[in-house]
């Protein structure tokens, strides 16, 4: 039988196949790292990070769509098996679902629209996680500076990691991709 690869603007992807198992493999790293985070009381974030990066090699090697299943997988997988459910949501509407938004955001090549999508994305999440939280979590919360002041600086901190993520990609494909033969 023979293998089909697809094909994208002349650039071809791995075949199904190697998409199959390397995104079992990156499921497997995902489940791990994310289950190794539930457990360690430092550097939670770095690991989510970690996480985050493994979304955008399987969208490099086999397209958008094996992303999304990637992602779903995941999801599902980490929501059943990782005991702390909250670094599950964090994964969930965040940090696993950032390497689509931004493959999305940055097809369009104008720097001012990608920033500019990418901080509504982080906004609403931002927004969303706000609301759960004092509306059905802690009722009583309360910030030890304003949030006038910390939306601000987490919007920096993000640009920041997106700017990682963007170092992240430009590594693997010109570094990791070569040395791994994917």
């Amino acid at each position: 039988m023979r293998e089909e690869k697809r094909y994208n603007g002349g650039r071809s992807f791995i075949t199904r196949a190697k998409a199959a198992a390397l995104s079992g493999i990156f499921l497997a790293f995902t489940i791990t790292v994310l289950y190794l985070e539930s457990l360690v009381p430092t550097g939670r974030l770095t690991l989510f990070a970690l996480c985050s990066f493994f979304v955008s090699v399987i969208i490099i090697e086999a397209g958008a769509l094996m992303g999304w299943l990637f992602y779903a997988g995941n999801s599902l997988l980490s929501f059943l098996i990782v005991p702390d459910k909250m670094s599950v949501l964090a994964y969930i509407f965040f940090f696993g679902l950032y390497g689509l938004i931004k493959y999305y955001t940055e097809k369009s090549r104008r720097v001012i629209i990608e920033y500019l999508l990418k901080l509504i994305f982080f906004n609403a999440i931002l927004a969303a996680g706000y609301i759960l939280v004092t509306e059905f979590l802690f009722r009583q919360v309360e910030f030890r500076f304003s949030l006038w002041l910390i939306i601000p600086l987490l919007e920096v901190i993000f640009i920041v990691y997106d700017y990682v993520y963007s170092m992240f990609i430009h590594y693997y494909r010109t570094k990791l991709r070569k040395i791994l033969r994917f």
